[in-house]
């Protein structure tokens, strides 16, 4: 006898849904390091995406043929000031309206080059425009398949 599957079972749930929509936003990033995808949401309608890449008519590390980080050998998540991308968050953050950003949730996914998923907490710059521009939730990938929950005000707790 077959077991019947359940709602749950047929159809992801929100937090799932739009993880996977973030997921799929990262793939225009033009980083030779990382991709990365945002998706900001107000009551399950989405608001705004982004991605990491260059600003509008500079040209991208992918046109370039060259990433200044990788050159450098520069760890992640140190020395931002000499990448030439906008991050993801920041891209979804500009393109949407004060007043759609107050209250709404923030999902982040990322990719790296040829390693598959990657952690994709945002960084203390991220975390600071979140903060200000109200989003009340963030849902962002562990690099294993899952994701976290964070409420911003947690980062209040200590200073970012």
């Amino acid at each position: 006898m077959e077991k019947k599957k359940t709602k749950k079972q047929i159809r992801p749930g929100w937090d799932e849904y739009f993880i996977g929509i973030a997921k799929a936003v990262s793939a225009r990033a033009t980083c030779l390091r990382r991709k990365y995808g945002a998706v900001i949401t107000k009551d399950n309608v989405i608001v705004s995406t982004g991605y990491n890449g260059a600003p509008s008519g500079m040209k991208d590390c992918l046109e370039v043929g060259k990433c200044t980080r990788k050159e450098l050998q520069i760890p992640h998540g140190e020395r931002y000031e000499l990448c030439h991308s906008v991050h993801a968050e920041a891209n979804a953050i500009i393109r949407a309206s004060g007043d759609e950003l107050k209250g709404a949730i923030i999902y982040v996914s990322g990719a790296d080059h040829g390693a598959g998923e990657c952690p994709s907490e945002p960084c203390m710059m991220c975390k600071r425009m979140i903060l200000n521009a109200r989003i009340k939730r963030v849902v962002f990938s562990d690099g294993n398949g899952k994701y976290h929950i964070i409420n911003p005000k947690d980062w209040l707790k200590k200073r970012v």
